[in-house]
């Protein structure tokens, strides 16, 4: 199996992960997983251990391919990081995983003690994408007292069951978010209670996901930048320019935010990831309405690439809390001392 922390550079890295998207070409997202994964290109440098960005890079190509392919990659990825968190032992080969920690009020797991100290899962789980695709899910779940819990779970037992319901979008149809119901599931606790939101691992994952909204956004701006090569088209230009500033600032941000995670590992990465995640969705949100100005309707009604991309990228983004992420930014800034403000140069 080959490692992407074993490549000798990280352009070597990118070439084999791109030559597997293209011969992904086609497969549905859950299949164009398990070629990744056999090919072990899912194992990527953990977050925190020297190579964020080569992580970030790898969920950027992804992004920039196929948005719902990078929601279950993503996933998958993700939880292979936390159960390493975790101290868990590693996956085995072929295992293809969901990270399922949506807490909508009315979908809710219970993770249940039995009398023989093994413990099982019931309820419904909502967000679950690519639940008809994955072998195993991490899963937020609540305990007998009532506390936050996070579990590993198989699928492929009595007791799941994979519904058509809780999905009804255009955007991201293929990621196959749809709802779980699980009755009685025998299931591996993770961790102590709080262990999901109070690793360090937390914010970095949620950085994470920043990078395939901004690979998705990097495929509408190649596509506008092909369109005014050779031209002088000012109004274009001047679109492509637009991009151009947000997507540089947007990188740099997540460059500099990279290496401060690697530098200090174990520190809090909330700043961090918020303003990498309200950066990038700043510049994906602006460049998809540049991108729709510049070349009008042909691309979304022609192109079935850039016309599920621009149904899709609206959908992902939302993964964002808006103007909740802004306010806790906001809270976080104006709580340090005068010489320690994030926008010193």
């Amino acid at each position: 199996m080959q490692d992407l922390t074993t490549l000798h550079h990280a352009d070597d890295a990118d070439d084999a992960l791109r030559a597997h998207l293209r011969d992904a070409d086609g497969l549905a997202p859950g299949a164009a997983l398990r070629l990744l994964a056999d090919a072990g290109l899912d194992r990527l440098s953990l977050p925190g251990h020297g190579a964020t960005l080569a992580r970030w890079r790898a969920l950027a190509a992804v992004g920039a391919h196929d948005l719902s392919l990078a929601k279950l990659f993503e996933g998958h990825t993700d939880a292979l990081a936390i159960l390493h968190e975790a101290g868990a032992d590693a996956p085995a080969h072929g295992s293809s995983w969901g990270t399922w920690c949506a807490e909508p009020p009315d979908a809710r797991l219970r993770l249940r003690s039995t009398p023989g100290g093994a413990f099982v899962l019931d309820g419904r789980k909502a967000w679950c994408s690519g639940a008809a695709a994955v072998s195993h899910a991490l899963v937020s779940c609540w305990n007998d007292a009532g506390e936050p819990m996070l579990a590993a779970v198989a699928l492929h037992q009595p007791g799941v069951r994979v519904t058509d319901e809780g999905w009804h979008a255009v955007g991201m149809l293929a990621s196959g978010s749809v709802d779980v119901q699980f009755d009685g599931v025998p299931a591996l606790p993770l961790g102590a209670p709080g262990f999901y939101v109070r690793r360090p691992g937390f914010w970095r994952g949620g950085a994470g996901v920043a990078a395939c909204w901004f690979g998705a956004a990097t495929t509408l701006a190649a596509a506008l930048r092909r369109r005014v090569q050779g031209q002088d088209d000012a109004h274009r230009l001047a679109q492509l320019g637009e991009v151009a500033r947000d997507l540089r600032g947007a990188a740099a941000t997540m460059r500099e935010a990279a290496a401060a995670i690697d530098r200090d590992p174990q520190a809090d990465a909330m700043a961090l990831a918020l303003a990498v995640r309200l950066g990038v969705e700043a510049a994906a949100t602006r460049t998809l309405a540049a991108a729709g100005r510049a070349l009008g309707p042909g691309p979304m009604c022609k192109d079935a690439r850039l016309a599920r991309l621009f149904a899709d990228l609206p959908v992902f983004l939302r993964q964002s809390h808006a103007e909740r992420d802004l306010e806790a930014l906001g809270r976080l800034a104006a709580a340090g001392d005068e010489g320690e403000a994030p926008w010193t140069l």
